[in-house]
């Protein structure tokens, strides 16, 4: 697999972060709603993304509804 997907949950804070690479060279953009993307300030690719109240917008309907969609793939 060439990036691991690593996810981290801060159930103080109720923030969930996920992204495949990290570095010092990336930035987070408010896409609104509590949702931030990580980009990649070099290339502008999108890295992960970062959720404020997560666990707390899940309960509301039993979802959780986010502003964008999540593809998933791995390399042989």
């Amino acid at each position: 697999m060439k990036n691991k997907l690593s996810v981290f949950y801060d159930v103080e804070g109720d923030i969930l972060e996920v992204y495949t690479e990290k570095s010092e060279s990336c930035y987070m953009k408010d896409i609104g709603n509590d949702v931030f993307e990580i980009v990649d300030e070099n290339t502008e690719e999108i890295k992960g993304f970062v959720i404020i109240n997560f666990k707390a917008r899940s309960k509301e309907s039993g979802t959780l509804n986010l502003p964008f969609d999540i593809k998933f793939a791995t390399e042989i």
